[in-house]
């Protein structure tokens, strides 16, 4: 028999009509903001399956633009999100497209940052404001952010595994789940370290000293 939490049954905290279309939006594209993990200035945010067909009339668009924003499903200023993003004056590009895709409320999220690099994020919202990350810059992952969340960007060289995770327990830090993703041996990987515990801007910090084969420590 299939269990349910509370958060499933009754929802989100949201503004808008739907937790697929409006808070399950807001959350990929704040988790997407995290990812890139500074200053946006730009957003290409292109809507594919139900979110294109019925994004217009849901707000899945503003919804988007207000993740990328930083604002929660239930900030009230979400509708308005456009125009406080040309206020910032972030450059934001909204695509509605025919394309079709495996799950159907999905968005790809393309940031610019302050630095001039890029992120991109696809995934899905996948009912009652969860969502699921699928690929993180051309690289498949699974990502929920229901619980805290670390991702290590790295060089796939041995060790590296096994240094992050003593840190980890050695500031105390439990690992509920643990996936590691990689686009083929030697190459790039994303460690993804789901934990019972925030990990803090000093054990980041730590981490990423830990050896140059590290690029990228970010928490969602």
């Amino acid at each position: 028999m299939e269990e349910f939490s509370a958060f499933d049954i009754i929802g989100p905290r949201m503004i808008g009509p739907s937790s697929s279309h409006t808070a399950g939006a807001a959350r990929l594209a704040d988790v997407a903001r995290k990812i890139a993990g500074q200053e946006i200035t730009a957003a290409r945010l292109t809507l594919y399956g139900s979110f294109a067909d019925t994004g217009r009339g849901h707000g899945t668009d503003k919804a988007l633009i207000a993740g990328v924003l930083g604002m929660m499903p239930d900030d009230e200023r979400l509708s308005r999100a456009p125009e406080i993003a040309r206020e910032k004056g972030i450059d934001i590009k909204v695509i509605f497209s025919t394309d079709e895709v495996e799950r159907p409320n999905t968005a790809r999220i393309e940031l610019t940052c302050a630095d001039g690099g890029t992120v991109e994020v696809v995934g899905a919202s996948v009912g009652g404001g969860n969502i699921l990350i699928t690929e993180i810059d051309g690289l498949a992952v699974e990502l929920t952010g229901e619980y805290p969340t670390l991702l290590v960007r790295h060089h796939d060289v041995p060790g590296v595994i096994m240094e992050v995770t003593r840190i980890l327990a050695g500031n105390s830090i439990n690992v509920a789940f643990m996936q590691v993703f990689r686009h083929s041996r030697g190459e790039d990987a994303y460690m993804v370290i789901e934990t019972d515990q925030k990990v803090s801007s000093e054990i980041q910090e730590d981490i990423l000293r830990l050896c140059p084969d590290i690029r990228q420590v970010r928490v969602v």
